[in-house]
C-alpha cells in the first residue's frame, strides 16, 4: 500500500478523545519558543532603489545602529550587489540580519537590464538553499540561510508617477520575493501630494500587476493593525541618525532652516509604521512567506524542468523513485543514442577522412609522376648539352692538335729555304 493512502486513511480515521486529567504537551508553545531563541533567527532585507535615495540612513535608523559601508557613487558601469551581515542582540534573541543593496541601480543611461543581477541575485540564494536540501547529509539546522525575505523597494519622491524602472523591476520581483514598496525622503514633498502620490503608486501597481507583499489579515489577533497598514501603503518614510533635543527629549529628526522633522513623529511620515510592520509584527511571516511561497514556487518550477512530477500521464500519483527511475532511463535512452549518434558521425568523419587521404595521394602520385617525367627530360637536356660541350671540347683538342702541328713544321720549312737562297748567291758570285 501506498505511503499516501495509508496516511489518508490516518488522516481520515481520526478521532477527538477527552483527557481525564493534565499530560503536559500543552507546553509545546514554550519548548519550541526556548529551542528558538537558543538557535537564534535570520532575517534578509533587499533595498532596492536609485542611488541617494536613503537606503543606508534608513537601515541604520530601523535597527538604531550604525551598520557599515561605503557611500555609492552615480559611476557604477553596472548594478552590482553587495551583502553584509551582522549579529544583533536585543534582550535575549539574537538576529543574524543580512543586508544587500544594490549599487548603481538607476544609475546607467541604458536602464534595461538594471533588474538582471537582482533576479539572479535572488535566484542564487534560491538554489544554494535547493542544493542543501537536496543533499544526502543535510545540515538545515545550522545552515545559513540567505534568501531573501523582505524587499524594501525605495521610490523616488517625485510627486508625479511610477518610473518604467521601478514597474518592470517589481514586475520581476514580485514572484520571487516579499515587496514592500516606500518612498525615500517623503519631506521634499508636501503632505497633500503625498497623499496624491501614494494614490497614483497604488493604481499603476494595479495597473500593471505587480503583486506587492499584503500584511496578513487571517490571524486575529494582528487583523486589524495589518488590515489597516494595508492601506497606508506605500510608506512614506525619513530616515535619521542624529538626535535633536526637542521639548526635554532627544528624538531622531532632520532639522532644516524652516523646521525640523521627526522621524519617529506619525504626523510626520511614516516611519513607525514600517518599523511596526516589518519588525515588531510580521518579520516572522515575511520568513514563512518566503520559504511556503516564492521558495516552493523556485523548486516546483526547478524540479519540473529536472523531470521531476507528482503525478503521472493518466494523473495517477507518482512517487519520486518512479519519477527518478523514468528521467534515469530517459538519460539512459538519450544516452545511447548520442552515443549511436556519435558513432555514427565518427564513422562519417573517418570515411569522409580516408577519401580525403586518398585523394591527396592520388594527387601526390600525380605530382611524383610529373615531377619524375620533368627530371627525365630535365636529364636527357643535361645529357645532350653534355655530349654536344663533350663533342665541341674534342673538336676544339683537335684543332688545337693541329695548330700546334702547324707552329711546329713552320720554323723548320723556313730554316731549310734561307739555307737554299745561301747557295744561290755563293754560285752567283
Amino acid at each position: 500500500m501506498a505511503a499516501t493512502d495509508i496516511a489518508r486513511q490516518v488522516g481520515e480515521g481520526c478521532r477527538t478523545l477527552p483527557l481525564a486529567g493534565h499530560v503536559g504537551f500543552d507546553s509545546l508553545p514554550d519548548q519550541l519558543v526556548n529551542k528558538s531563541v537558543g538557535q537564534g533567527f535570520c532575517f534578509n532585507i533587499l533595498c532596492v532603489g536609485e542611488t541617494g535615495l536613503g537606503k543606508s540612513t534608513l537601515m541604520d535608523t530601523l535597527f538604531n545602529t550604525k551598520f557599515e559601508g561605503e557611500p555609492a557613487t552615480h559611476t557604477q558601469p553596472g548594478v552590482q550587489l553587495r551583502s553584509n551581515t551582522y549579529d544583533l542582540q536585543e534582550s535575549n534573541v539574537g538576529l543574524k540580519l543580512t543586508i544587500v543593496s544594490t549599487v548603481g541601480f538607476g544609475d546607467q543611461i541604458n536602464k534595461e537590464d538594471s533588474y538582471k543581477p537582482i533576479v539572479e541575485f535572488i535566484d542564487a540564494q534560491f538554489e544554494a538553499y535547493l542544493q542543501e536540501e537536496l543533499k544526502i547529509r543535510r545540515v538545515l539546522h545550522t545552515y545559513h540561510d540567505s534568501r531573501i525575505h523582505a524587499c524594501l523597494y525605495f521610490i523616488a519622491p517625485t510627486g508625479h508617477s511610477l518610473k518604467s524602472l521601478d514597474l518592470v523591476t517589481m514586475k520581476k520581483l514580485d514572484s520571487k520575493v516579499n515587496i514592500i514598496p516606500i518612498i525615500g525622503k517623503s519631506d521634499t514633498i508636501s503632505k497633500s501630494e503625498l497623499t496624491k502620490f501614494k494614490i497614483k503608486i497604488t493604481s499603476e501597481l494595479v495597473s500593471n500587476g505587480v503583486q506587492i507583499y499584503q500584511f496578513p489579515t487571517d490571524d486575529e489577533s494582528v487583523a486589524e493593525i495589518n488590515g489597516t497598514m494595508n492601506a497606508h501603503l506605500p510608506f512614506a518614510v525619513i530616515g535619521s541618525t542624529e538626535e535633536v533635543k526637542i521639548g526635554n527629549k532627544m528624538m531622531k529628526a532632520r532639522q532644516y532652516p524652516w523646521g525640523t522633522v521627526q522621524v519617529e513623529n506619525e504626523a510626520h511620515c511614516d516611519f513607525v509604521k514600517l518599523r511596526e510592520m516589518l519588525i515588531r509584527v510580521n518579520m516572522e511571516d515575511l520568513r514563512e512567506q518566503t520559504h511556503t511561497r516564492h521558495y516552493e514556487l523556485y523548486r516546483r518550477c526547478k524540479l519540473e524542468e529536472m523531470g521531476f512530477k507528482d503525478t503521472d500521464p493518466d494523473n495517477k500519483p507518482f512517487s519520486l523513485q518512479e519519477t527518478y527511475e523514468a528521467k534515469r532511463n530517459e538519460f539512459l535512452g538519450e544516452l545511447q543514442k548520442k552515443e549511436e549518434e556519435m558513432r555514427q558521425m565518427f564513422v562519417q568523419r573517418v570515411k569522409e577522412k580516408e577519401a580525403e587521404l586518398k585523394e591527396a595521394e592520388k594527387e601526390l602520385h600525380e605530382k611524383f609522376d610529373r615531377l619524375k617525367k620533368l627530371h627525365q627530360d630535365e636529364k636527357k637536356k643535361l645529357e645532350d648539352k653534355k655530349k654536344s660541350l663533350d663533342d665541341e671540347i674534342h673538336a676544339f683538342k683537335q684543332r688545337k692538335t693541329a695548330a700546334e702541328l702547324l707552329q711546329a713544321q713552320g720554323p723548320q720549312a723556313g730554316g731549310t729555304q734561307t739555307l737554299k737562297r745561301d747557295k744561290e748567291k755563293k754560285n752567283f758570285f
